[in-house]
């Protein structure tokens, strides 16, 4: 990634792009030499969403995430600090634990005991004049980059130069502020799903304005006109307003008319939804009632996982209660619709007649998103796939 770091602060903006008004081709999202590139050149330097430091209450308390063939553990230590590690004992490799979470105030590896602290220590080795020159001081858990931002814990497996969360996010920072991120606690457990999609397929859906007003008659319902996106360098920002007029749909109606009001949020926000997806595949949806995280992480070339977990302020309203459960069978639908479009773009992907398709001027996100692939991965710019073993040459 060095050849590509001089162009980071270029890549967010596609002006000057010869190929602006065409998307990535259908092509990359079936490719396996792509596949590999875009794990090492984009995913593994990419931050990725774990859980909420809430979620690490305790010291010794751990969450795991695994992707891209790497098992990361973030976990709080004795004194009070998160950090993240790769889950792998510096002996033979062993994973230290399984499972999404636990606690634990030493790891103990189950194949054969070495020990490590909380802080990545290692502190215990069986038989350990047998190995003469071991020095245990360097042999600690292999260290994770972590990021804190608004109480939401990230993880990085490589450094290339991409912003930070804090840095993408910067020009949102006083929309976000009133929702009180640091304080909110975990309401839903995490949810994994496996999904027979290219991880870029997921992203380009979230980002697609073009498509609310013709799939989802209950988006459609809901805001009206108000929907609108916009790209801003390394995130976007979608929002709709919930409209006056009441729904014909009974959940809808009733979010609409029982949704409380939530003192600390401006007046703008009290019927905003509003949607942020950061590069290169995560995305916050924030609503007045509660907000999710979802993530995309590539597993194949045409298949991915989706990581989901809902976040809120403690609020015992019996009102509040009602309209978080009128969300979640709001967005069930939106869910199953998208699912049933975009499984339909993936196998068309897969045709040889598809190339690239052209990309409207007010597509701002889809295009921001494809510059950044095009220069990170310059054969993005082919409409259709070159011979095998391009990669290599």
């Amino acid at each position: 990634m060095a050849d590509f770091a001089s162009t980071f602060q270029d890549i967010a903006s596609d002006s000057g792009d010869p190929d602006a008004d065409w998307s990535l081709p259908g092509w990359i999202y079936t490719d396996p030499e792509f596949h590999q590139l875009e794990i090492e050149r984009i995913i593994r330097p990419s931050w990725q969403i774990v859980c909420h430091d809430s979620d690490l209450a305790q010291p010794g308390q751990w969450r795991r995430i695994d992707y891209v063939g790497e098992s990361v553990i973030v976990v709080r230590g004795e004194d009070g600090t998160i950090r993240a590690f790769a889950n792998v004992c510096r002996h033979r490799a062993m994973r230290l634990v399984e499972g999404e979470a636990g606690c634990a105030r030493k790891f103990v590896c189950p194949y054969h005991a070495w020990t490590y602290e909380n802080d990545g220590r290692l502190t215990g080795v069986p038989m350990k004049s047998d190995y003469p020159s071991l020095d245990m001081r360097d042999h600690g858990l292999a260290p994770v980059a972590l990021e804190v931002w608004h109480g939401f814990v990230f993880v990085r497996l490589g450094d290339a130069g991409f912003p930070s969360v804090a840095e993408m996010m910067a020009p949102f920072e006083d929309e976000i502020a009133p929702y009180r991120f640091a304080q909110m606690r975990c309401v839903s457990d995490l949810r994994v799903r496996d999904r027979a999609l290219n991880w870029k397929n997921l992203g380009d859906n979230y980002s697609d304005n073009l498509h609310i007003p013709v799939a989802h008659d209950g988006l459609s319902r809901l805001f009206g006109k108000s929907y609108e996106i916009a790209a801003h360098g390394w995130a976007d920002r979608l929002k709709g307003d919930l409209v006056d007029r009441p729904s014909d749909n009974f959940w809808e109606a009733f979010y609409q008319k029982h949704l409380p009001a939530v003192p600390h949020l401006p007046a703008a926000a009290q019927r905003r939804w509003l949607y942020y997806k950061l590069w290169p595949n995560m995305a916050f949806d924030i609503y007045a009632d509660q907000i999710d995280f979802m993530q995309w992480i590539p597993t194949g070339p045409t298949t991915c996982v989706l990581r989901e977990m809902v976040y809120a302020l403690p609020d015992t309203r019996r009102e509040m209660k009602l309209a978080r459960y009128a969300n979640w069978r709001i967005n069930r639908v939106v869910n199953r619709e998208d699912t049933w479009l975009i499984e339909r773009v993936q196998q068309g992907m897969a045709s040889r007649t598809y190339g690239a398709g052209p990309i409207g001027r007010s597509e701002v996100c889809l295009r921001s998103f494809a510059h950044k692939i095009r220069t990170l991965i310059p054969q993005a710019r082919l409409h259709h796939a070159p011979a095998r073993g391009w990669s290599h040459t």
